[in-house]
């Protein structure tokens, strides 16, 4: 007998026992489909955060200021003193909160931050309308503000923003400016913003802490001589006390997150295989219930000059062709799973053909190892043995 034929008698076989050997294939569908849907979605989302991190740019810093004891902020000036380096291109201290602004019958809750003019540059933002804010503006504690896209259409709608008025916490103040949409980031929403001068914001909050610094390095590899100098000096300005800020590097940020994601995908993908095996001990009990109820036919094929390895290859191919199928059948669930989360959640999903030829590789593996033990149990089947079998 050869391959062909094999084939043929599996085929022959599968179909006769259709609702068997659906039940059969079950857990390597659900194995195959999970490993490509979950896998998908682990690689979708390392995607999705590290395109939202290389826009930003990987030579961006950010210096959070925790504090301790009585020296728990910083103000402006002391943080331009600290960031006036001749390697950092530009930086942007920030003092901000969340505040109500309203215009007429038309209010939302926004974020306003209070910043320098360098704000434009770190964060890479362009001006759709007007100006941003200016150093004069800082000197003069001015109320002017400028509006991200999305906050000027929920004040104004499709009006022309610049040169209108509206209140911040009560506070009125000018529209000077209105930005360009951006999109979101991993801190949200870049277009619903308002964007104050830091001394005003000052003013405003009845704050003059800054909690944040945003700086921008003019080189990449200058990174790490910029982070050690920025340690230094806040090292001396809260005498000794590392635990009062930490600098983050972008860089270092994006291969954290990158190793965490891939651990997780790996994780998740470990769990999905567990359903292969189970499918696999699902073919293996299926094949030895076969081999039983066809131990008759056996006796009869080797009666008649059937070679051992006929057998076992007839009983091997069979458990090959029921993983294999399963396995397809999976292919088809999980890419129609991963589409459907994409659409349905909004979810990034990468399938990775690697892993889904991994997938399949792995179901016909296990309908490899599984079904050779049933095989070579009928292979061994003695002829007379088998004939008398009831």
């Amino acid at each position: 007998m050869n391959v062909s034929q094999a084939f043929k008698m599996a085929a022959k076989s599968i179909l006769a026992n259709k609702m068997r050997s659906l039940l059969t294939m079950l857990g390597i569908i659900i194995g195959v489909a999970a490993v490509i849907a979950l896998v998908g979605v682990g690689q979708g989302t390392t995607k999705q955060v590290t395109d939202q991190v290389e826009s930003l740019g990987t030579n961006l810093l950010t210096v959070n200021i925790t504090g301790r004891g009585s020296q728990t902020t910083i103000d402006y000036k002391e943080a331009e003193e600290i960031t006036d380096k001749e390697d950092i291109a530009f930086a942007a201290p920030i003092n901000q909160s969340n505040a109500t602004v309203k215009n007429g019958s038309e209010s939302t809750s926004v974020s306003v931050v209070g910043t320098t003019a360098d704000y434009l540059d770190v964060k890479e933002y362009d001006v759709a309308a007007g100006r941003f804010v200016a150093q004069i503006d800082l000197d003069y504690y001015q109320k002017i503000a400028v509006l991200g896209s999305t906050t000027a259409t929920d004040l104004f709608g499709t009006t022309n923003a610049v040169g209108q008025t509206f209140l911040i916490n009560g506070v009125r103040y000018k529209v000077v400016g209105v930005l360009a949409s951006k999109g979101s980031s991993l801190q949200g929403s870049n277009d619903e913003v308002v964007v104050i001068p830091i001394t005003t914001a000052e003013r405003l909050f009845k704050s003059k802490g800054v909690r944040t610094i945003n700086v921008q390095v003019a080189e990449a590899d200058k990174m790490d001589a910029v982070v050690t100098e920025l340690e230094t000096a806040l090292t001396k300005k809260f005498r000794g006390d590392t635990d009062s800020f930490r600098v983050f590097n972008q860089q270092d940020l994006l291969d954290s997150f990158s190793s965490i994601s891939d651990t997780l995908s790996l994780a998740l993908g470990g769990v999905a295989a567990i359903s292969l095996l189970v499918g696999g001990i699902g073919i293996m009990n299926i094949m030895l219930v076969s081999v039983t109820e066809r131990t008759r036919e056996i006796g009869i094929r080797k009666a008649i000059g059937a070679k051992k390895r006929d057998i076992l290859t007839q009983f091997l191919i069979e458990a090959i062709a029921l993983s294999g199928l399963g396995g397809l059948l999976g292919i088809a669930i999980g890419v129609g799973a991963s589409e459907l989360l994409s659409r349905m959640m909004k979810l990034t999903v990468v399938l990775s053909l690697p892993i889904i030829g991994l997938a399949f590789g792995f179901s016909v593996f296990i309908g490899i190892v599984f079904g050779l033990f049933p095989a070579n149990k009928a292979s061994n089947l003695r002829p007379i043995e088998a004939l008398r079998f009831e």
